[in-house]
């Protein structure tokens, strides 16, 4: 795996040997996982204090819900929900923190509040000026794969060709990003889990996500809890999750945070150099030992196990 050094500002970020783990602060009533139970100022802030002992690399906030079929919400009140959380725990720790919105009024915002990084899940679709913020002042840019809208994204995902169409999706975005002033150097990719995606889709991203190292930048990942995973185990009959009778099971089960990070290690495996998770002391110990076997030398000699 190729190693990225992403130096701006005050923060450095390694990204290869070591997996970078970005803890999760959904600052919304309406998220997937945990809408609501971090939506006010105090228990936003304690989360934000307690990713960042936990071992997160990145923190990633976001006041707008982008499950499937969400409605969105006013730049006003995304700003009225991040602002104040941004700019008290940037004052706390020294962990970077990404702005997670698809609105440059509220990038801008963010980053004069302390966010260090923008996290667009439109990847400049939504609006054009985003690129020019990342831009302006030399921060980090995620760009992610999304077919659609948060809310009409799960209608009937259909592609010719998955990963070759995500991939001519993301020489487009770079593309524009570059030609705004956005440093090649700076851009990280999304190929956007559960985005646009059915189960299949899913799992041929992770299983095929070292397709993506031909545009040589770092790669993130965001499995976590996803409907795919909670999909898989639902359906399987040995298992027993959850009420037979409904569809779906919850999010926060600890079967659902153990498929979360049997993904997160397949995803390392194949070649993420960042993971978006809920859960970053867990995860914490999957990409150390992950880690471990990707980097071990390759050797036949034998160890005695102690």
């Amino acid at each position: 795996m190729k190693t990225y050094r992403l130096s701006w500002k005050n923060h450095c970020l390694e990204l290869g040997p070591k997996t970078c783990v970005m803890g999760i602060l959904n600052i919304t009533p309406d998220s997937f996982s945990d809408g609501g139970e971090f939506f006010s100022y105090e228990e936003a802030l304690s989360r934000g204090e307690k990713l960042a002992e936990d071992g997160a690399d990145i923190i990633d906030i976001g006041g707008e819900s982008t499950r499937p079929f969400s409605e969105p919400v006013s730049a006003r009140e995304e700003m009225r929900r991040v602002l104040p959380v941004i700019e008290k725990l940037a004052a706390r720790i020294s962990v970077p923190i990404s702005i997670d919105t698809t609105k440059a009024e509220v990038a801008r915002a963010a980053i004069g509040a302390g966010a260090a990084i923008i996290n667009d899940i439109s990847s400049l679709a939504f609006d054009p000026d985003m690129a020019g913020v990342a831009a302006e002042y030399g921060v980090p840019l995620i760009l992610m794969h999304i077919r659609g809208t948060p809310k009409t994204m799960q209608i009937e995902p259909v592609y010719d060709d998955l990963i070759g169409e995500i991939r001519q999706f993301f020489e487009n975005a770079i593309a524009a990003a570059e030609k705004s002033g956005v440093s090649r150097s700076k851009i990280i990719i999304d190929p956007g889990i559960g985005f646009g995606k059915t189960i299949e889709h899913n799992l041929s991203i992770i299983r095929q996500l070292h397709e993506f190292a031909v545009l040589d930048l770092p790669i993130l990942a965001g499995p976590s809890r996803k409907a795919f995973i909670r999909k898989i185990l639902k359906s399987c009959p040995r298992l027993h999750i959850g009420n037979p009778e409904e569809k779906d099971i919850n999010p926060q089960l600890p079967q659902v945070e153990t498929g979360t990070q049997a993904a997160v290690a397949a995803a390392v495996l194949n070649g993420a150099h960042i993971v978006r998770v809920h859960n970053v002391a867990e995860t914490r110990c999957t990409v150390e030992l992950i880690d471990a076997v990707k980097n071990s030398p390759d050797s036949s000699e034998s160890y005695a196990v102690a």
